[in-house]
């Protein structure tokens, strides 16, 4: 596994936080934009002046920091469901049927897979949790285990969760004006009129090809890691056991109103039910917003736990999830600033047009966005930075947008299996090493490429 240590050593020597990352690429990209787009006539030190400007105004975007809070809400409330009593009794039960690492693997793998297609941040979560139950009862019963498979089998709904009903693209698009707002200060009059107000699941996520392409990456994965847990020699495991606290004493009647399942299922049956209320509409014609996804993650999480203490302690749990993104994204949104109304984002459309067609678009989408993926770890950003260069290159082409899109959220989510940014979570709850499990991901990884890539051709 040569090439697995050197992957790894690179990315511990070579490649800086995901924040030192956000920073230099704004001076990356403040010195291209500078370069390409300087007006003539007009000195480097006004036009600096501007930019620095358009990154400011960049930075504080109502519209922006909106989607940023909903897409750290979409994290923390995922993983707030996963330390729910009935997660974790679900957990239990798939553990009993784990007794081998072949289909221990193929378990958590598939299990893992399907929950991250409904929310990435509670498939991120009950993989990382579901592979550390499945280690403890191997170790309780003695069972031979390779834990590292298990460990990167409970990480491969990553793999998948940009295609799904939690993807920071589909899910925007799904809202409306969404996407002539952020190519208003972009595109042409002409263009902007092409630009459809929203993009609905139905064109995307519940699209029929891309759920044969989900279900043929779901049932291939499974198979893989299957097969990888017959030929793999098992490890030493040495786990204490863990578990949140369900606490339910009080003494106080101030503890007892905090421990009140009567207040939280109503408050959280409240939520639910005008979530639907709402948003129900929307949810018949397959448009379903950061909004909705929210709000009944909210309700339903308050009711799953019980009590509005428990869920209160579970937040407190899951907020670290959102310490990088929460940084992060204004830096993106920056960076965005100066490109859209610098002009830069036109540059880059017209040389990714001369270089494609109609066909190869969607493949070099691919190949970028996964990518840019190793340097802007968060598909959010990600969305903000490359989709306005997807949009303009897909509509002067004629390309799909529902198809550019998707190859955007395809690149995005294939590399997660080699950047280890969104592993931490799980790499601190398995207690596993990232090269560990980068030899099993990696492989992953290959094979999934494989299958989006015909995907995208035969589309």
């Amino acid at each position: 596994m040569k090439i697995t240590q050197f992957i790894e050593n690179a990315f511990k020597n070579y490649l800086p936080s995901p924040f030192t990352l956000a920073i230099l690429l704004t001076f990356v990209s403040f010195g291209f934009t500078l370069i390409f787009t300087l007006p003539e006539n007009t000195s480097i030190g006004n036009y600096t002046l501007d930019l620095l400007s358009f990154w400011e105004d960049g930075i504080w975007s109502t519209k922006l920091l909106e989607f940023a809070y909903q897409m750290m809400l979409i994290l923390v409330l995922g993983h707030v469901l996963v330390l729910s009593q009935p997660m974790s009794n679900l957990i239990g039960k798939l553990t009993r049927f784990c007794s081998t690492t072949a289909n221990s693997a193929a378990i958590v793998g598939a299990s893992t897979m399907i929950v991250a297609f409904f929310n990435w941040g509670l498939g991120l979560i009950f993989g990382a949790l579901l592979a550390r139950k499945v280690a403890e009862q191997a170790q309780q019963k003695n069972l031979p285990l390779n834990y590292p498979l298990i460990g990167a089998a409970g990480y491969v709904g990553l793999m998948v969760w940009h295609g799904g009903i939690s993807g920071s693209a589909p899910v925007k698009i799904n809202e409306n004006g969404h996407i002539k707002d952020l190519m208003a200060n972009t595109s042409s009059k002409e263009i902007i009129q092409q630009i459809p107000d929203v993009i609905t699941f139905s064109e995307t996520v519940f699209s029929s090809w891309n759920l044969i392409t989900f279900l043929v990456v779901l049932l291939v994965i499974t198979l893989l890691l299957y097969n990888l847990g017959k030929k793999a020699k098992p490890t030493p495991i040495a786990l204490d056991v863990y578990k949140f606290d369900f606490s339910e004493s009080s003494s106080t009647r101030a503890e007892k109103l905090d421990s009140s399942r009567f207040l939280a299922y109503l408050f959280g049956g409240l939520i639910v039910f005008v979530a639907f209320y709402k948003y129900g509409q929307d949810i018949l014609q397959l448009k379903v917003t950061p909004n909705f996804l929210n709000f009944f993650m909210l309700g339903l999480g308050i009711i799953l736990h019980k009590s509005l203490r428990n869920f209160a302690n579970a937040v407190g749990e899951s907020i670290s999830d959102i310490s990088g993104i929460l940084i992060q994204f204004p830096l993106y949104f920056g960076i965005m600033g100066m490109m859209t109304q610098s002009g830069m984002v036109n540059l880059i459309s017209d040389a990714f047009i001369s270089i494609s067609n109609e066909v190869t678009l969607p493949l070099f989408t691919f190949f970028s966005a996964g990518l840019v993926n190793i340097f802007v770890p968060s598909g959010g950003g990600q969305w903000v930075v490359q989709g306005p260069i997807i949009i303009e290159s897909s509509l002067q082409l004629g390309v799909p947008l529902p198809k550019a899109i998707m190859a955007l959220a395809y690149g995005d989510q294939i590399t997660n299996m080699l950047q280890p940014f969104w592993a931490l979570p799980l790499l601190g709850i398995t207690k596993l090493k990232a090269k560990e499990i980068l030899p099993y991901t990696l492989i992953a990884m290959i094979v999934g490429s494989i299958i989006y890539l015909l995907a995208l051709i035969l589309i």
